[in-house]
């Protein structure tokens, strides 16, 4: 992968040409079926996207045959780590690099993102704002990378779920402080953890954490601040309580029952389930380096994780992509292995990319912008070698995404 691609992408001016990508097979994210099209794109965003031929090229116009490739929006992560290596012990790692370290890493993580057909994610974790930094970076054109949405550093209970790179809160004024100086930071959204996890050592899964009351007055905060809030939430009474607080959010979801289901419906609140994290940790095991902690807890939320999600989808609960990118082996640019796992609950193929489109850009409040094909809204989009219809699991190799563009400008395209 040669960083060239990305950085002459940045040289287009907006106004130099339009492009028209014609006989396209047009899955537009909005759960439509298929249809043969084209689309034409003016600058920076899609000013046409209709069934047909397309229309007669004007002088200057750039107009590309696709051959009946399948044309989707770009996809959207709503729960990366871009600080995290996706290596064997990935905390480790993060806690012992120094931050300039941490920084370049982010940056080639987040590229491979990009060339993998993910054009948004939402950061919920950084080490020192690192994530932030990137995030304009991204945007003023100076590194390529997917749009970044950040949650600055997670908010947690002292010695709690993610305190090594953190911040730490206790009591209902110290997290309107902590949020507070979130927001400060330039944020976009608010991380807070109601419960234990995996990664954290000396913490027990999916046991309470931040109270009701902390969680509250986080979300007010957030809130107040025009942000929405997610929760790491593993445990019956850490979903409960980020959901009677007020949470837009409850990410991995782990353990659900009917007040739950009925919690998530009346407060129109997302899970982002993020299964490829312990899909990975269980499929590389022992052996692979990762701590024994992280597999023997991961082993013991799996079958409940699953059933969990699979409960919540069937309910009709509002599920969007997610993968926890940069837990152990679960790494960045591999991301669209989460749509394949999505399907292993029940969703068709269709259900899976639309949870990666149009949901994903509800999620993050950015709908009217991003999520869908539609005229107006931003030219993000892949072309498939394929039909991922057929099989969700082409969309995995990199060779059948034959092209990414974000804003109108190419970053990847082998054909």
């Amino acid at each position: 992968m040669d960083a060239p691609l990305g950085i002459l992408a940045f040289m287009r001016k907006e106004s130099e040409m339009a492009i028209i990508l014609r006989d396209a097979k047009i899955i537009n994210g909005k759960g439509d079926a298929p249809y043969k099209g084209f689309v034409v794109i003016d600058g920076s965003r899609l000013e046409k996207v209709e069934r047909g031929s397309g229309p007669a090229k004007k002088k200057g116009d750039e107009t590309i045959d696709l051959d009946g490739r399948t044309l989707l929006p770009g996809i959207i992560d709503c729960h990366v780590h871009l600080c995290l290596d996706g290596g064997a012990d990935p905390t480790t790692v993060l806690l012992n690099d120094p931050d300039p370290l941490v920084t370049l890493k982010a940056a080639r993580h987040a590229y491979v993102t990009l060339l993998a057909g993910v054009t948004t994610v939402r950061d919920l974790g950084d080490k020192n704002h690192v994530s932030l930094s990137l995030r304009n970076a991204v945007a003023s054109g100076i590194t390529a990378g997917p749009r970044i949405a950040s949650s600055g550093q997670l908010i947690c209970m002292t010695g709690g779920q993610g305190w090594n790179f953190g911040r730490e809160a206790d009591g209902p004024d110290e997290m309107r402080k902590a949020v507070r100086e979130q927001l400060r930071a330039g944020t976009d959204f608010i991380k807070l953890m109601a419960t234990g996890g995996v990664m954290t050592p000396g913490v027990e899964a999916g046991a309470p954490q931040l109270t009701y009351e902390e969680l509250k007055a986080g979300v007010e905060e957030a809130h107040k601040g025009g942000r929405k809030a997610a929760s790491h939430a593993t445990g019956l009474e850490g979903v409960k309580n980020s959901l009677k607080a007020g949470m837009d959010t409850i990410e991995h979801g782990i353990a659900i029952d009917d007040e739950t289901i009925n919690l998530f419906l009346e407060n129109k609140a997302a899970l982002v389930p993020t299964l490829c994290a312990p899909f990975h940790i269980l499929e590389k095991g022992a052996k692979s380096g990762i701590p024994d902690f992280v597999i023997k807890k991961t082993e013991k939320v799996k079958k409940i994780h699953l059933d969990s999600a699979k409960k919540a989808f069937q309910a009709g609960v509002t599920i969007a992509m997610g993968t926890d990118a940069g837990t152990p082996f679960n790494r960045h640019g591999e991301n669209l292995k989460e749509l394949e796992l999505l399907t292993q609950l029940g969703f068709t193929s269709m259900e899976a990319i639309v949870a990666a489109t149009r949901i994903a850009a509800e999620v993050l409040g950015l709908e009217a912008q991003i999520g869908t094909l539609e005229d107006g809204k931003m030219a993000d989009l892949i072309i498939v070698e394929g039909d991922p219809l057929r099989d969700i699991a082409l969309l995995q190799k990199q060779e059948r995404i034959v092209a990414v563009m974000k804003e109108g400008k190419f970053y990847k395209k082998t054909f």
